[in-house]
């Protein structure tokens, strides 16, 4: 091998050696990125729980708080990088002063029907385990007022698996939803 030949391939392995690096470097920066999303979902999650499990101790456990009157802040949160907002400034975290002014807030309001009782109401209507993107779509029909999230459908369905008034079925990849027994009435 001469001198010119060992150059050159000295210089391919460096070339690839620094190409290899700059793409971990990439993967490494991505998925930071997603843990970042990860938690943020995670900490979302554990509010949603820490209210329903406050909502399972009042007087009447089938209701939990409007689910929805929180969604512009929680898309705002998953619009803006690493957490903040289109504005800039930090997604605002649910605390003990943020519960409270909610329902100051929710006290002014005309009382709407809970998103759950809803898509009770939906189900009831069907024969067949119904999809939740269908029972989204056939909501936003019939209330253009309410305008959940999928993720904000889903999170209310699991939660009244949770407390035993729908049944999932799965059937390959999807999953869909029904009444408990005979429910209607």
């Amino acid at each position: 091998m001469t001198s010119q030949s060992a150059a050159t391939l000295r210089t391919r392995y460096v070339e690839q050696a620094a190409s290899d690096l700059e793409t971990n470097r990439r993967l490494q920066q991505e998925l930071a990125e997603k843990i970042t999303a990860l938690k943020e979902e995670e900490a979302l999650l554990s509010d949603i729980m820490h209210l329903a499990e406050r909502y399972e101790g009042s007087s009447d456990p089938s209701r939990l708080p409007e689910q929805a009157q929180h969604e512009p802040a929680l898309t705002q949160a998953k619009r803006g990088a690493a957490g903040t907002s289109s504005l800039g400034r930090t997604a605002p975290r649910h605390s003990a002063p943020a519960k409270a002014s909610e329902k100051t807030a929710a006290k002014g309001k005309s009382r709407q029907p809970l998103l759950g009782d809803l898509l009770m109401d939906l189900l009831r209507t069907y024969e067949e385990p119904r999809l939740a993107n269908e029972l989204r779509d056939e909501l936003l029909e019939r209330h253009p007022n309410r305008t959940p999230t999928p993720q904000v459908v889903r999170n209310t369905l699991e939660s009244l698996v949770a407390k035993g008034r729908i049944r999932r079925h799965k059937q390959q990849r999807s999953v869909m939803y029904s009444p408990v027994g005979d429910s209607r009435g």
